[in-house]
């Protein structure tokens, strides 16, 4: 099985980075191995709707997310996780989510879907810091949507509120359980 652990936030060593230690140690737990990314590591250039994806799907940008695509090719679960800034993912994530365009027009628009992908999953983890109601519901639709475009069904979620300075994380061992827990989970399915 190969599992990408993505993550979106520009701090390491942060709630998210924690969380998706956890997961990690999860999948160890289950006998598997993830590659952990962090994305604001990667030099990826924003999207800038030129349409050429649309023709061969093909980005025309020759930065980090060439390796990007192989590796969500070859993965079977993806787990992306960001903290929420403003009701959305981080910028990172976004970056990343937004030139999976080239891969929606390869799926939608040149017809290039492989049938044996049904059962690829992804997963997404997010912390906030504050208690809005629906302070998760933006980023989570991102995220699914980006799922679809990498043909990885939207298959689970671990979201904690209430958590904003580094570290604060560790102070929630329910939540730290949840993440080791949904680790093994992935590597079940």
């Amino acid at each position: 099985m190969n599992i990408l652990l993505l993550n979106g936030s520009p701090r390491q060593g942060g709630n998210t980075d924690l969380l998706l230690e956890q997961v990690a140690q999860g999948i160890h737990q289950a006998g598997f191995r993830a590659e952990h990314i962090h994305l604001a590591q990667q030099t990826i250039h924003p999207c800038i709707g030129c349409g050429q994806c649309e023709k061969n799907g093909q980005c025309i940008f020759e930065d980090d997310m060439v390796a990007l695509y192989e590796k969500i090719d070859r993965a079977s679960r993806i787990v992306i996780g960001s903290p929420i800034y403003f009701y959305g993912v981080t910028a990172q994530t976004k970056i990343f989510i937004d030139r999976c365009q080239a891969l929606w027009s390869r799926k939608y628009l040149l017809g290039a879907i492989k049938p044996e992908r049904e059962r690829r999953r992804g997963y997404f983890i997010s912390v906030a810091a504050t208690d809005g109601g629906k302070i998760f519901e933006g980023a989570k639709l991102t995220v699914r949507y980006g799922f679809d475009a990498m043909e990885f069904s939207y298959n689970g979620e671990l979201l904690v509120k209430g958590v904003d300075a580094k570290g604060d994380i560790l102070k929630r061992a329910y939540s730290l359980k949840q993440a080791q827990q949904l680790g093994v989970e992935i590597c079940q399915k």
